[in-house]
């Protein structure tokens, strides 16, 4: 996983665009964002688990646990973004 997740060193630690937090940025392949650890962890999270509902949906299997995640991790993203907003107007 070392070669899938880079660290952006030339870009040195600056403000994650989606939490707010001067961190240093991490790139996951096939994503143009550069976002802190904590917050491409749980971008990544969230493909997985779409990508697993859709299997799922698909297949005709009962999504409801997956869906149950990926909603409780959506809220969990939007705290987040909202807090840094919030930080912002301090």
């Amino acid at each position: 996983m070392g070669a899938d997740l880079a660290i952006d060193t030339q870009e040195g630690a600056r403000a994650c665009g989606m939490c707010g937090r001067v961190a240093e940025f991490f790139e996951l392949p096939g994503r143009p964002e550069k976002l802190c650890l904590a917050c491409s962890a749980d971008l990544a999270t969230a493909v997985v688990l779409r990508t697993e509902i859709d299997t799922a949906t698909l297949a005709g299997q009962n999504a409801d646990a997956l869906v149950a995640e990926f909603a409780a991790l959506s809220r969990q993203l939007l705290v987040r973004a909202q807090s840094a907003g919030a930080l912002e107007r301090w």
